[in-house]
């Protein structure tokens, strides 16, 4: 009997909407292990999970059986939810609408994992503005700025 065989590796990057700095670090790791729970529900192995005040990056080993809007889609809504129940946020929270997604080959995804969870860290040196601009231009991606996230210098760390 065939078998179907995959190995695919994405790394999701997604912000909140207007860029507010909203992901507080009393509660980011309860939120990042919320979401890896809805990634592991969807048979994704969560490999990286890494949160800054205004924005997300995720590294999943992807399973295809899911497409990734559809994901993305759930990730947001649920997570929205969760915060607004656990009352978490004084204001309102809200994911802001698009997202990356990038693919990397099994050997790159040591590096990926490490870039992951030193967001903290990376930002001191490095906007994510920058961060994503140089994301989009490696992979090759055709983008328009009017359909970027909005970006804002001053946001580079917890409040």
């Amino acid at each position: 009997m065939a078998n179907t065989y995959t190995q695919c590796y994405f790394h999701l990057v997604f912000a909140v909407r207007n860029r507010n700095a909203l992901i507080k670090k009393e509660w980011k790791n309860e939120m990042e292990k919320y979401i890896t729970g809805i990634a592991q529900n969807h048979h994704h192995k969560m490999l990286a999970v890494g949160s800054m005040p205004d924005h997300i990056h995720i590294l999943i080993g992807y399973n295809v059986n899911q497409l990734i809007p559809d994901l993305m889609e759930e990730i947001k809504t649920a997570t929205n939810a969760w915060i607004k129940e656990k009352r978490l946020s004084k204001f309102k929270f809200d994911w802001q609408k698009g997202y990356g997604a990038f693919t990397y080959s099994r050997s790159e995804i040591d590096n990926v994992v490490k870039y992951i969870l030193s967001q903290e860290e990376h930002h001191r040196k490095r906007p994510f503005k920058e961060e994503y601009l140089e994301m989009l231009e490696k992979n090759e991606v055709i983008f328009s700025n009017e359909y970027l996230f909005e970006f804002f210098n001053d946001i580079n760390g917890w409040n």
